[in-house]
């Protein structure tokens, strides 16, 4: 079965470049352009794709908004897209429930590897925002976006396991610190997901900060 995907940009040719890459795939079927925010989420509504690749700044509604929305009422992916690695939105964007953030200049093969990754479930971002993730964490003050309380629902070892989700280690590198199977580590990421309400690893980074269960340079 195809993915499904909706274009979002306010730039006509920018979108319609991205859209005859996804196109000429035999497994990506673009099924709606938008040009800004609001028919970005009009697309969703009314075509239920798998992924939203969606420009963060567009006008009438950016797409922060349009994210935020198409998250909060469907379970289509959004895979963000910007110029500037620097973009001070996009931790307002993955706060919002996106799944994957990417620079407009992508190349063409790491553009249709991203969307079949989001759309498969997995998080996905551009090598320079991975390594500022963590970091901007350093400098900014905690939020309420995941209060401690919240945590109490884990297992210690859940726990652990988001813990070491924060710092940055994939399934394989967890299940040798942990010194269990990466089946099980699977299992661990999904009840912490599960239980904390997040859509993917992205989000989880951000809870174990925002909750105060990892802390800078721990």
């Amino acid at each position: 079965m195809s993915v499904r995907v909706v274009v979002a940009d306010d730039q006509e040719l920018v979108r319609g470049g991205f859209t005859m890459i996804l196109d000429a795939q035999p497994d990506i079927s673009v099924v709606a352009e938008a040009g800004d925010g609001v028919e970005a989420v009009a697309a969703v509504r009314a075509h239920e794709p798998d992924v939203l690749l969606l420009d963060i700044r567009m006008p009438r509604m950016d797409g922060i908004e349009a994210a935020r929305i198409v998250c909060a009422e469907t379970a289509c992916r959004v895979l963000m897209l910007t110029t500037f690695d620097l973009d001070d939105y996009v931790f307002d964007a993955l706060r919002a429930g996106a799944s994957g953030f990417l620079l407009k200049d992508v190349r063409r093969d790491d553009l249709v590897t991203a969307v079949r990754v989001v759309a498969a479930g997995e998080s996905l971002l551009a090598p320079t925002v991975t390594r500022r993730l963590i970091a901007e964490f350093t400098s900014r003050p905690a939020t309420t976006a995941a209060p401690a309380h919240t945590l109490e629902s884990l297992t210690a070892r859940e726990r652990e396991t988001l813990q070491l989700i924060a710092r940055g280690l994939s399934n394989a590198e967890i299940a040798e610190a942990m010194v269990v199977s990466e089946h099980t580590v699977k299992t661990h990421v999904s009840n912490v997901l599960s239980k904390l309400g997040l859509r993917d690893r992205v989000q989880a980074v951000i809870a174990a900060y925002e909750s105060g269960l990892t802390v800078p340079g721990a």
